[in-house]
């Protein structure tokens, strides 16, 4: 029965077992790996895993992440932070800004003075084939999308994973809760989407409940939170920097782009921490 060394973090209350490809059996599964860990009454819980890869090429670092149903994700804001801060204070990473290698491209997370990590999370993706979902707009601002007995409006923005974001100003956590799944599954979004639905608080901050794709209702979700703002200023919604309070906490994002210029990065603010360390027998 093999031992294996755990991490577990949260940020923002989503949380994540990280883990080093360097104590895993070469032949592990490790989609089946993810589902038993992230179980929160048979293993050890959490909304994701992070797996430190072992020679990263292109870059200082390189991570696996699964989601808790074993599904690969492409990128995960909080789980990145998260990451950042375990190479930092496990001192894998000397410099407190650093490159690591994902499947939406290479992300550059810098540790502050404060012990938050700010998180270049590169270009948002506005073209439908590659958020991916079924539309003939760029960007895909305000497509109508009807789900059981409601109608939608709805944008679509990638940040290496695909994102919904619908503004409801009156009570979004219930419709997360009564939408957000069916939404997720629906043939307009080929693999699937995280959904975001949001309420516009002031130009500076609004508030998020999040349904994550393979996981469901989560406390935060970081490129979620970044394609939120994303698509409130592309609607002139909000300014270029805002307040996103997520039911786990507060992110600070910043997006200096616009409909005459989209190439621009946004750049997420949060926390992150430590939650406790351990082995787990498999």
């Amino acid at each position: 029965m093999q031992q294996l060394k755990f991490t577990k973090m949260q940020g923002l209350g989503n949380d994540f077992v990280v883990i080093e490809e360097k104590n895993l059996e070469k032949d592990c599964d490790r989609s089946a790996l993810a589902i038993k860990l992230c179980d929160r009454r048979l293993g050890i819980g959490a909304d994701g895993l992070i797996i430190l890869q072992e020679n990263a090429q292109d870059s200082d670092f390189e991570w696996d992440f699964y989601n808790s149903d074993g599904t690969i994700a492409e990128m995960c804001g909080n789980g990145m932070r998260c990451f950042a801060k375990y190479l930092h204070q496990k001192g894998h990473a000397s410099k407190k800004e650093f490159s690591v290698k994902t499947l939406a491209g290479t992300i550059i997370p810098k540790i502050n003075e404060d012990g938050t990590i700010t998180v270049n999370m590169g270009n948002p993706i506005f073209q439908a084939e590659k958020i991916p979902v079924k539309s003939d707009k760029m960007p895909v601002l305000n497509e109508e999308l009807t789900i059981k007995d409601k109608q939608f409006s709805f944008n679509a923005v990638s940040m290496g994973n695909p994102h919904c974001i619908i503004i409801e100003n009156q009570t979004p956590k219930d419709f997360a809760l009564k939408y957000g799944h069916d939404i997720e599954h629906n043939a307009i979004f080929p693999q699937k989407t995280n959904v975001e639905f949001i309420k516009i608080l002031s130009q500076n901050e609004i508030s998020i409940d999040v349904w994550e794709r393979g996981c469901g209702i989560t406390q935060a979700c970081g490129t979620g939170a970044c394609a939120s703002v994303v698509a409130c200023i592309l609607n002139n919604l909000t300014s270029n920097k805002v307040k996103a309070n997520l039911p786990g906490g507060a992110l600070v994002i910043e997006w200096q782009g616009s409909l005459d210029d989209l190439e621009q990065p946004v750049f997420m603010t949060g926390s992150a921490e430590f939650v406790f360390s351990g082995e787990v027998l498999l």
